[in-house]
């Protein structure tokens, strides 16, 4: 078939695992996959789909995650720092039976990552970097439990916030909605992405064009890129099975981005205005989508 991987007989265990017998199963999927194709539409290979089994494990990984972000939630004020954060995610991810999946990723020295105003995405926590009231900030946490990946991220407005800095948020977040509901079994990523993009300038913001979601489950970064700048009808079919975040970085000024940080890793607005990100990660399902983590 389209991708190279083998095909159960019609008779035969599935190849998703299910133990079913593959006419049964997947293979009118598959079918469809394969016209898809034919037809020039850009589909994933079949071993990234996920399946009930795969499911159920994001979820219980998912609820750790949820948990991290809602104690980050109660915890957080004008006067801690982003290394205290830090702490309280890991010390609460590990308590859970769970493993930061940020902590040692491709070398990255903490369990999540915190970006406060101006900086766009992979702020490193500090113990110099204490929030202040009216800063805003991303805490970006992803899990690991029995081998599977969860990942979703939260804006934080420390004490009372600019009214500019309120919209920002406000608009970033209800623009994952947005993308949310453009998800439909055997749509495109492009929907989505077009559905983000339209709110977030019709608000008068901009989206980041070199960073955005991914596929997600089985491994912290799985394909396909997920990007929310694009046109309807446009990019991967999201095909049942299909787990990934939309998590779009909306700067309050122009998209263009700063990677110079010697630490390698944070990434800033390149001049310098405020950037926002929520991230959310679910699974297409036959009549939808399902929400993982938030």
């Amino acid at each position: 078939m389209f991708d190279g991987l083998d095909t159960p007989g019609r008779n035969d265990p599935c190849w998703c695992g299910s133990g079913r017998k593959y006419k049964k199963c997947h293979h009118e999927f598959d079918e469809r996959l394969e016209e898809l194709w034919e037809g020039g539409d850009e589909v994933l290979p079949r071993d990234l789909y996920k399946n009930a089994e795969d499911i159920a494990a994001i979820e219980r990984s998912a609820q750790v995650n949820i948990g991290a972000l809602d104690y980050v939630a109660e915890k957080i004020h004008a006067g801690c720092t982003t290394e205290e954060i830090d702490r309280w995610v890991h010390e609460y991810t590990v308590e859970h039976g769970a493993v930061p999946a940020p902590l040692n990723y491709e070398g990255f020295p903490k369990s999540v990552c915190t970006s406060v105003n101006n900086v766009v995405c992979h702020g490193i926590p500090s113990k110099d970097e204490v929030l202040h009231d009216g800063d805003i900030v991303n805490v970006d946490c992803s899990t690991i439990l029995g081998g599977y990946f969860s990942d979703s991220s939260r804006m934080f407005m420390v004490g009372e916030v600019s009214p500019e800095r309120r919209r920002l948020v406000e608009v970033t977040r209800e623009a994952v909605q947005r993308g949310l509901a453009a998800v439909k079994p055997w749509g495109h990523l492009g929907d989505v992405a077009h559905a983000v993009q339209s709110y977030v300038e019709e608000n008068g913001f901009n989206v980041v064009r070199e960073f955005g979601g991914h596929g997600i489950g089985l491994e912290f970064h799985e394909d396909p890129f997920v990007g929310f700048v694009g046109e309807p009808d446009e990019g991967v079919v999201l095909a049942p099975g299909f787990c990934f975040t939309i998590e779009p970085m909306v700067n309050a000024g122009e998209p263009g981005i700063d990677m110079n940080d010697p630490n390698g890793w944070t990434v800033r607005t390149k001049d310098g205005s405020d950037s926002a990100q929520w991230e959310v990660q679910l699974v297409v399902t036959e009549d939808g989508y399902q929400l993982l983590s938030w």
